[in-house]
């Protein structure tokens, strides 16, 4: 994914890509090994958490700690993309205290019927995606984050029916308030009865 950004200090001198404890160089390699180390990474137990903004840094910092040794760590660069900046860094820390505490007094969504579960849990990664905490790695932890919130509440969410361009598409259109594609996308994905026996 290519963004712009300020001239960056995780960056190897004269380049784009990411530093990494490979000290691998070319983008399209380091893209395959950190794929690689995701892959074996999400397959493994993922650490316990509350939910919350401490558990979303560890489980950044659990499916990247391979590659990056800032894993688990918020950026410190200002990025953006399509024309459009992200959280600037002074205040990832803040907005993202706020949107786990709200998840949070929403009792993580649990006893919602999945069109509702959806709906909210499209708002939170809407919010999340717009902050980008991270410098790299930010749609792969959120997806992981869903499928906790998911199991949280009751469900299972299959991961696979959500195509990435797809995804992405309801993501850029969540970004200007359009959440719409992005819970529907949620629901399609949903499996099971929420806790709280609510009806479906």
């Amino acid at each position: 994914m290519v963004y712009a950004s300020e001239n960056d200090p995780l960056c190897y001198p004269g380049t784009d890509v990411l530093g990494n404890k490979a000290g691998i160089e070319d983008p399209e390699a380091l893209a395959e090994f950190e794929l690689s180390m995701f892959l074996i990474r999400a397959d493994e137990e993922f650490p316990p958490g509350a939910l919350d903004y401490a558990h979303y840094r560890a489980l950044h910092h659990h499916l990247f700690q391979d590659v990056y040794a800032w894993a688990g760590e918020p950026r410190r660069i200002r990025i953006g993309k399509g024309g459009n900046w992200f959280c600037y860094p002074e205040y990832i820390d803040r907005v993202m205290i706020r949107i786990f505490s709200d998840l949070a007094a929403e009792n993580h969504l649990m006893g919602l019927a999945p069109a509702a579960f959806a709906a909210q849990a499209a708002h939170v990664l809407a919010e999340i995606n717009a902050v980008h905490p991270f410098r790299e790695g930010n749609g792969r932890t959120q997806l992981t984050f869903l499928t906790l919130l998911a199991e949280n509440a009751g469900f299972t969410l299959d991961a696979d029916v959500l195509e990435p361009q797809t995804v992405i598409g309801a993501m850029i259109d969540s970004f200007s308030g359009d959440e719409v594609a992005l819970a529907a996308l949620v629901e399609s994905a949903l499996h099971g009865k929420p806790q709280g026996g609510l009806a479906a």
